[in-house]
């Protein structure tokens, strides 16, 4: 008991997680009304009158009644609407938020909790290496440029696709994007493919070395790549990268619009 008390108060001082906390204990000060960190303070000194001046009061009181005492107080932690609303809006959180309380049920506090972790570790990776591209196109009565996909009307200028990237650009999906440039370059016979890179975070050097070797076989076959909206950060890495002296400078835009602008100037100039 020193060393748990010891832990805890430790704990404290370093905003760590005490040590033996209860979440039915919890629920049941909540449910009776406690406001406050004072009622474990509270709870702790009554346990301690009880034990010194009162052991015999609950001494014949089954643990059945105690037992329910805490499964009733742990019946209130359960969100069953927020469950609910995860199955209707994000089927992935509804199969964590299942599979975690099936680990915790079947094999332990702890052992669901590590379970929870490593498939949300899992979950984002996925999300990373295996992104999500968009082709967008303009949709005259919003003003703004959409995804093809909900928008199937949506205006293309001929012999060009504009391409939303929604992850950074690293080692795991490196090869995914290159991929994804090619099928969509024979997909709309494309001779300027315009990268949307608002919500591209990073390049890393396996990426960097990546867009280089892509953009040489697009020149090869008269393809050319075009950057939007790259933040001033990832410009500089490519410089220090030394990939600016294979792009085009002249092809990084901070608008689709003034991009689309400079295609056209370009093509009628040819």
């Amino acid at each position: 008991m020193i060393g748990i008390g010891a832990a805890n108060v430790f704990a404290g001082l370093f905003q760590g997680f005490p040590v033996s906390t209860s979440g039915s204990r919890t629920a049941v000060a909540e449910q009776g009304g406690a406001k406050s960190q004072v009622t474990g303070l509270v709870g702790a000194g009554l346990v301690a009158i009880m034990l010194l001046f009162l052991p015999d009061v609950l001494a014949n009181l089954p643990n059945s009644a105690l037992a329910a005492i805490v499964i009733a107080a742990a019946l209130s932690l359960m969100d069953i609407a927020a469950v609910d609303k995860f199955r209707r809006v994000r089927a992935s959180a509804f199969g964590l938020a299942i599979t975690s309380t099936l680990g915790v049920v079947l094999f332990g506090v702890l052992e669901g909790i590590l379970i929870a972790v490593g498939l949300s570790i899992l979950g984002f990776f996925k999300r990373n290496w295996w992104p999500t591209g968009q082709v967008l196109g303009r949709v005259a009565s919003l003003d703004a440029w959409r995804t093809i996909e909900a928008y199937p009307d949506a205006a293309q200028t001929p012999g060009v696709v504009v391409f939303r990237w929604e992850a950074p650009l690293f080692f795991a999906n490196a090869s995914v994007f290159r991929q994804e440039i090619h099928q969509l370059v024979n997909r709309f016979d494309a001779h300027w493919v315009v990268v949307q890179c608002e919500a591209i975070t990073d390049i890393d050097v396996t990426a960097a070395d990546m867009l280089e070797r892509l953009d040489r076989e697009l020149n090869q076959h008269g393809v050319h790549l075009v950057f939007v909206e790259l933040r001033n950060r990832l410009y500089e890495l490519l410089t220090r990268y030394g990939l600016l002296e294979t792009l085009d400078q002249r092809h990084f835009y901070d608008s689709l619009d003034e991009a689309l602008t400079s295609i056209d100037t370009m093509a009628r100039s040819r």
